[in-house]
């Protein structure tokens, strides 16, 4: 292995987020070249140094914790330590507060690299069978019942294919926000326990998955694709002149005023008396 990492720098490593064969052979090398790490959870990180067989110092970093233990991290980054930051499942940063502390790095110019591993939401949409050419990252939705309708309000409306996490406590509730705000025809995938045993992937609608989980219990992390707005119809702006016209042509291929008319109007949104009176007053 070459474990000659740059000194004082902050490596984001991407860890498995189910199976840990999916551990790439450089995120091996990173961790053991790292002075320390930076973990989510360091019980989880330490199953997985042990799968590795590494021993490496552990510092925890979390939400509640992420002011004193980032300036904690960033002393000993300007000092010339070396530390590899992971999350417990997949790429830190991501619904993760390793955000804030690769924004405090940017901020004093500290070098930041990554590591490339498993990321859920990318995973999710690749077996979902909806689009992919375009998609949105809404990650988790607020316990706040305003906060959530608030922002599922704003997405209402969103023709990119949506990409959530949710918690097997509140999936149910969530499923019904959904089908109250983008209605029960709305396709979903349910993406749970990826790269795991009990992997699974449903392809449902809306409807479907709030009337099931109603009845029964979620369990597992979820990862929820929703199929985007469909797009409105375009309206051309055709005018009476435009409908006039089109009916003519249908006159001159034998059909009569009326049934001409009526065609037109099918065409172009033009009420079929407007056109009718104006081919009649052409006539006079």
């Amino acid at each position: 292995m070459n474990n000659q990492l740059e000194k004082g720098a902050l490596y984001v490593v991407g860890t498995p987020i189910g199976n840990l064969g999916d551990f790439s052979p450089r995120a091996a090398e990173t961790l053991a070249g790292a002075d320390f790490i930076a973990a989510e959870d360091t019980r989880v990180t330490q199953k997985l140094l042990n799968h590795l067989g590494l021993h490496k110092p552990l510092l925890s970093y979390f939400e509640h914790n992420k002011r004193s233990r980032g300036e904690a991290i960033l002393q000993r980054l300007r000092e010339g330590e070396t530390c590899a930051l992971v999350s417990d499942a997949g790429m830190p940063a991501v619904s993760d507060p390793g955000e804030t502390l690769i924004a405090a790095c940017a901020q004093e110019g500290l070098p930041v690299y990554v590591v490339p591993g498993p990321t859920a939401a990318i995973s999710a949409l690749a077996v979902s069978g909806l689009p992919t050419g375009r998609f949105t990252f809404e990650g988790f939705l607020s316990m706040n019942k305003r906060s959530r309708r608030e922002r599922l309000r704003q997405v209402e409306h969103e023709p990119r294919t949506m990409i959530f996490y949710e918690a097997p406590h509140k999936l149910r509730r969530t499923l019904g926000d959904f089908e109250k705000t983008f209605g029960g025809e709305r396709r979903i995938a349910l993406v749970r326990e990826l790269t795991k045993v009990h992997e699974e992937v449903w392809r449902t609608t809306l409807a479907e998955a709030a009337a099931h989980y109603r009845e029964q219990e979620a369990r597992g992390e979820y990862v929820l694709v929703v199929a985007g707005a469909e797009a409105p119809p375009v309206e051309e702006d055709n005018t009476i002149e435009d409908a006039v016209e089109l009916a003519r042509q249908r006159m001159e291929a034998g059909e009569s005023a009326s049934e001409a008319a009526k065609q037109a109007a099918k065409e172009t949104g033009v009420r079929k008396s407007e056109i009718y009176r104006a081919l009649a007053e052409a006539e006079e």
